[in-house]
């Protein structure tokens, strides 16, 4: 039988909160028609809710790679690696060990910490440059999980900025789309893609998984408070993974009119000085905007968390934001950079640690291949 529900009609503007300071105008009103419909989704539109960060969790492989580790099997050293970079060590996949593993040890501690269950979560975002399934990892993961309600869960590909637009993306879909529990993860394996004879680019990355749960809450908890994301193709060239064609064995395919080609992911190429120049740029002002549309100062913010992928960048943006040192996040000597992973993993460990605690407010921002960055201003809990 045919369920009858409810729709809003847009003819007058109600004020969605995303700060105290700010408001965003919307145009569904106190006028409703009542309609019929065969099919009703699990989520209604339009609707005036706020989102919260309510549980985090993370997981890293087993396997530790030291710079004294890389010094046997390449011209390098724990000074030179260390000096340049902040990092010491990084862990990698190895064995029988899977990237989807990793992404859904960190969801479930992610639903445990915010006490929601699997079947509770509404929409997956895996953010991911690096899936085992050419067609998406989320699917996979969603099925691991256990949601027998099949919520959409799809891959967001954007790198190291890719969890940030995750986030950003979650708090739209619970503010515009009437979601309730949006899983975001990110999560990448940068290891399987480097040449481990390039003592300039493999030395960065270690592997990982980071999750965040948002939670759809009434506005005034309201715990996203602004964001700013800005992409440039023309910065591609510096930071890249480009496709190349590999000779196979295709019968008749020259006969058939097509080539006897199967292609294959170059190993990552990058432009560490472009690279740094761009994010010590980029990320200040991206930050700079995130706080003016939050009508927020520096002052109110408890915590600064960037990308991990660079000791000298993050002391960078720190020393042109004036911020203080003793409240900047930082974990990359450990892990390395751990891409879409890196801003999650960071923000799991302070919280276990007990450094960020409930209420406070993060400054954090994202940038990597695209060339793509973002920035948001969120609280936690």
């Amino acid at each position: 039988m045919a369920k009858a529900f409810e729709i809003l009609a847009p003819t007058t503007k109600i004020s969605l909160s995303l700060s105290t300071n700010r408001s965003l105008f919307y145009s569904p009103n106190v006028v409703s028609k009542r309609i019929c419909c065969s099919n009703t989704s699990r989520a209604p539109r339009f609707i005036s809710k706020g989102c919260k960060l309510v549980g985090c969790g993370s997981a890293l492989p087993n396997l530790q790679v030291s710079n004294d580790d890389l010094t046997k099997v390449m011209d390098t050293s724990d000074e030179w690696i260390s000096s340049r970079t902040g990092i010491r060590n990084r862990r990698i996949l190895s064995g029988n060990e899977t990237l989807t593993d990793l992404a859904v040890e960190a969801a479930n501690k992610a639903l445990q910490m915010a006490k929601v269950e699997p079947d509770d979560v509404d929409l997956l975002l895996f953010c991911s440059s690096t899936p085992e399934h050419l067609f998406g990892g989320a699917p996979m993961i969603q099925k691991a999980l256990g949601c027998k309600e099949n919520p959409p869960a799809f891959d967001i590909r954007a790198a190291c900025s890719g969890f940030l637009l995750g986030l950003i993306s979650a708090s739209c879909y619970i503010r515009g789309g009437g979601f309730k529990n949006v899983l975001v993860i990110g999560a990448d394996s940068i290891s399987r893609y480097v040449d481990w004879m390039d003592k300039r680019t493999c030395v960065l990355f270690g592997d990982a998984a980071g999750a965040i749960l948002v939670q759809a809450c009434d506005s005034e908890e309201d715990g996203v408070f602004s964001f700013d994301l800005h992409t440039d193709g023309n910065g591609n060239r510096h930071l890249d993974v480009g496709i190349k064609q590999n000779e196979t064995n295709l019968a008749n395919g020259s006969v058939m009119g097509f080539p006897n080609t199967r292609p294959s992911f170059s190993d990552f190429q990058m432009n560490g000085s472009e690279v740094f120049r761009f994010a010590v740029k980029a990320v200040p002002q991206t930050i700079e905007a995130s706080l003016a549309k939050a009508g927020l100062k520096l002052s109110d913010m408890d915590w600064l968390l960037i990308h991990q992928a660079n000791q000298r960048i993050i002391d960078r943006v720190a020393v042109e934001l004036e911020f203080p040192k003793d409240k900047v996040i930082s974990n990359l000597e450990n892990y390395g950079n751990t891409s879409a992973a890196s801003i999650p993993l960071a923000l799991d460990e302070a919280v276990r640690s007990g450094r960020v605690k409930k209420g406070q407010t993060i400054l954090t921002a994202g940038f990597g291949a695209g060339l793509t960055w973002a920035s948001a201003i969120v609280r936690w809990g």
